[in-house]
């Protein structure tokens, strides 16, 4: 039976003719609600969207022959990731196509608030002139400070340079000679948010990234301080931005993005603000780009429906994987996630690879790339990073990608050793798998046994009796369950691995840091998107 796409967003011409023209049947019905996309999914194979349809899981559930989810866009907030790729469905985005959109309308915000654009506009269609009332500053001299160097941050930064700006910019993931490639002289946060006379914010929304601009950042700042975000929405504190602006903490502000979009009632306190440029997230709307979109995501969808050739995927395909490695993918993964958690925020600019055992024989590109992919969430976001893009953009980031085999395991039939180095600190993590479970069985110079799953904290300190019923009544006493624990030692020192129930807070790893006579506490979260 012939496979059927469904385009429930608007889609340009341009990607509406690549599927109309694949000899596949397309249907465009835009404008749905969950239960009236539910009633007719069931009977496509593909779905192109963007932002307007939500992938709920009971979408997912109604779409009984659904085989991939095309995004003609970079996010992915409106797919239900977890669940489409347990009912084994493939998702892909167009993670490139709107960088040089996203990086325009950047300046274009920076500009519009510099000379108040938008607020003389609207003066003029009141059959106003107050010349006096709009007078702007020069951009001429001024440090610019950009919180996310990367690949739209980097394009702003190009663009910034020709108007004699000052550049800095905060990125601790990205080495000092990218940064110098785009004139941008890497520093502290701190430095950038109390130097800057502009700031435009290029960074994924993640826990660590959430509200990381807020009262305390605000009062930091220049009074004359104009702030730009084209990024995500909640990583500026939208309460304290409205205080901040109403109170002349701040000069001004631009912004593309939103906590809620559409915005509800109880935001609309922004938009009476005199200093505020709004949009509704325009960034990647621009006709070029929704065309570049379009287009790509069309191909995609195409390639794999005709062919099975799978490009641009948020989630790592299994299907055509060598069976023996295949266990392997989610160990990996977590490897990644892991090494880069418990190594720091220091940049990344080393990850070697070692396949021992009966690995050392197979084929393990997929392996590798499914470390890196696990390595880059933290660092560009749990989505942005898949098996097409990974390996690009880990040598974009100054990333060195080491692979090598022994066949050599003295303890597993077959093991993975990951190392990330930065040029403060070398992690070592080695990890097998027992019946389909991923285990980490090595940390450094320690050796154990314990799943990689779920919530996982690491405490190093020097082997005394009494530590560990003194980290498990930390934990007893708030509240978090302690599904297994491991202990390995090395001479006079001790590791105790632990996997629990809960997320687990600064307060408590803190305190178990007392408890224990050790600043060496770490905490990763395997799962948390």
């Amino acid at each position: 039976m012939t496979a059927r796409i469904l385009v429930s967003d608007s889609l340009d011409e341009e990607g509406l003719n690549i599927l109309k023209g694949s000899g596949l049947p397309v249907d465009e019905k835009v404008d749905l609600s969950e239960d009236q996309l539910c009633e007719i999914i069931g009977d496509y194979d593909c779905l192109i969207i963007r932002s307007g349809t939500k992938v709920t899981k009971k979408v997912i559930d109604a779409g009984k022959k659904l085989k991939v989810i095309g995004r003609a866009g970079v996010g992915v907030d409106n797919v239900d990731i977890p669940y489409a790729t347990e009912k084994g469905i493939l998702i892909m985005n167009t993670p490139a196509a709107n960088i040089i959109s996203a990086a325009e309308h950047s300046c274009a915000m920076l500009m519009s608030l510099a000379r108040n654009i938008p607020f003389a506009h609207e003066s003029m269609h009141k059959g106003e002139w107050k010349r006096s009332k709009y007078t702007g500053v020069e951009l001429n001299g001024k440090v610019l400070g950009i919180v996310g160097v990367g690949r739209v941050g980097g394009e702003v930064a190009k663009r910034m340079r020709s108007f004699n700006m000052t550049l800095i910019g905060y990125d601790p993931y990205l080495p000092k000679e990218v940064a110098d490639e785009v004139g941008v002289r890497l520093t502290t946060f701190e430095e950038v948010i109390q130097n800057a006379d502009f700031m435009t914010i290029h960074t994924p929304l993640l826990p660590e990234t959430k509200n990381m601009i807020s009262m305390p950042q605000f009062k930091m700042m220049k009074p004359c301080v104009r702030i730009a975000n084209v990024a995500r929405g909640g990583i500026v504190n939208e309460d304290d931005l409205y205080t901040a602006l109403k109170e002349k903490v701040i000069a001004g502000a631009a912004f593309d993005v939103w906590c809620n979009e559409p915005l509800l009632e109880s935001d609309m306190k922004l938009l009476e603000l005199d200093n505020l440029v709004t949009t509704p997230h325009l960034g990647a709307s621009t006709a070029e780009a929704q065309e570049r979109v379009a287009i790509e995501v069309a191909v995609a969808a195409v390639k794999y429906m005709k062919d099975g050739i799978i490009t641009n995927a948020i989630n790592a395909p299994r299907g055509k994987m060598d069976p023996e490695t295949e266990a392997f993918v989610p160990l990996a993964e977590r490897m990644g996630i892991l090494a880069h958690q418990i190594n720091g925020s220091n940049p990344v600019d080393g990850l070697e690879i070692t396949y021992c055992g009966e690995l050392a024989k197979k084929q393990t590109k997929m392996l590798t790339v499914s470390v890196v992919i696990g390595l880059l969430r933290n660092i560009i976001g749990p989505h942005n990073a898949n098996i097409i893009n990974a390996l690009p953009v880990a040598k974009q980031k100054g990333i060195a990608i080491k692979e090598s085999s022994t066949e050599r395991s003295d303890d597993y039939a077959n093991m993975i050793e990951v190392k990330v180095s930065s040029k403060e600190k070398k992690t070592t993590i080695r990890g097998t798998v027992f019946g389909e479970q991923p285990r980490l069985v090595g940390y450094n110079d320690f050796t154990f046994d314990a799943p990689m799953s779920g919530d996982m904290v690491f405490v190093s300190y020097k082997d005394s009796p009494g530590i560990i019923g003194a980290v498990g009544t930390v934990f007893g006493n708030n509240n978090i369950n302690i599904a297994q624990m491991s202990v390995g030692r090395y001479n006079k020192d001790a590791l105790m691995v632990l996997t629990v129930d809960q997320n687990v807070s600064a307060g408590v790893l803190g305190k178990i840091a007392e408890v224990t006579g050790t600043s060496d506490v770490k905490y990763a979260d395997l799962v948390n998107d």
